[in-house]
């Protein structure tokens, strides 16, 4: 793959000297690192697995299904949901503690309906 980076403007290719983005790279690099650090094995399994199964299931996933699937202890599970929804970044709780949206996807009307060519369908979050 080439290493080079062009931007366009108007009609033209400008290519962008590798000095001005390489340093960006890696600065964004460090700072996903840092952020997202506490991330154990299970907490993207429970995620991973939340997102794959909110638009087949198409409606809130209780701790105790996940824990069940994945065969994880429940209160494992209930501490990495919270976890993973005390960052604001990969997923929404109700007030039952069943997940109700785990990015992209959420069983919560919103005006982003998003059909599955498996036949599923769910709203976009």
């Amino acid at each position: 793959m080439s290493k080079k980076l062009k931007l366009g403007f108007w009609r033209y290719m400008i290519n962008v000297p590798p000095f001005l983005w390489e340093k960006q790279i890696s600065k964004a690099k460090r700072k996903f690192e840092t952020e997202y650090s506490f991330l154990s094995k299970e907490h993207r399994s429970v995620h991973h697995f939340v997102v794959r199964e909110l638009p087949y299931v198409g409606e809130p996933l209780s701790p105790e299904l996940v824990a069940n699937k994945l065969d994880i202890p429940v209160d494992r599970v209930r501490t990495i949901l919270g976890d993973l929804e005390e960052r604001m970044i990969f997923l929404f709780r109700n007030n039952n503690g069943d997940v109700v949206w785990a990015y992209p996807v959420t069983v919560d009307k919103t005006p982003h309906h998003v059909s599955f060519n498996t036949g599923e369908e769910l709203y976009a979050a």
